[in-house]
């Protein structure tokens, strides 16, 4: 009975027992260890054999998971007094405690100020509970603008990174087709002649997309300046 598969910190990607290699392999859910049996000197494959892949999330997807986070970590510590006072008033303005309290101040002003309790009225008019209302209401617009341009900010550099990811991937998916088809035609398949597959082999260029889209939108709006 052939020695099973096991990692060791002197041979991590390939271990040599008595009759057979293991063989580390990333596939999708975790590591698998893929057991070969050779019969002869080359290296003839006679029988494989995988262990169960570890349950859990791709390893590759806990660590983007990872890194995102601590990226976030590290610009929310980055960010001054004043974007962190401001992200706290914004927090605040958006709960419902918020809303909690408003509504006990001006039902209490209310009630008072129209004489429901005997308590002489400080505004009758309600003049001076307007002018509180204005006030608060400029300083929170204010806050809110100010934590929409952060956002804003932060969008934006991940739609960049959205945008080179992207860009990668279809030079990688253009370069693959150009592989596949080579080997296509070396095996003699029609399908590698087709007229679709020449189309897709070639590579996008950003700008040219770019500026097709400008294009049509100025076709689209020609009273509207871009």
């Amino acid at each position: 009975m052939s020695a099973p598969c096991q990692k060791t910190a002197q041979t991590p990607n390939l271990i040599k027992t008595a009759s057979n290699y293991c063989k580390r392999a990333d596939i999708n859910s975790g590591q698998i260890w893929v057991r070969l049996e050779l019969v002869n000197r080359k290296g003839t494959v006679n029988n494989i054999k995988t262990v169960e892949p570890e349950i859990g999330m791709n390893r590759v997807l806990d660590r983007n998971i990872d890194t995102l986070l601590q990226k976030r970590k590290n610009e929310e510590r980055r960010a001054n007094i004043q974007i962190k006072v401001a992200d706290a008033i914004t927090r605040f303005a958006g709960s419902m405690a918020f809303v909690y309290i408003h509504a006990i101040w001006f039902s209490v002003w209310t009630i008072i100020n129209v004489g429901w309790t005997g308590l002489r009225p400080f505004d009758p008019t309600f003049v001076v509970l307007g002018t509180l209302a204005s006030v608060e209401a400029i300083f929170l617009s204010t806050f809110i603008l100010i934590s929409q341009n952060r956002m804003s900010a932060m969008e934006a550099t991940r739609a960049d990174l959205n945008l080179q990811i992207s860009l990668l991937s279809e030079h990688e998916v253009t370069r693959l087709l150009q592989l596949i088809s080579r080997i296509a035609e070396k095996l003699g398949i029609e399908e590698s002649k087709s007229s679709d597959l020449a189309e897709l082999k070639r590579d996008v260029a950003p700008e040219k997309v770019l500026d097709r889209i400008e294009d049509l939108s100025a076709q689209a709006s020609p009273g509207k300046s871009l």
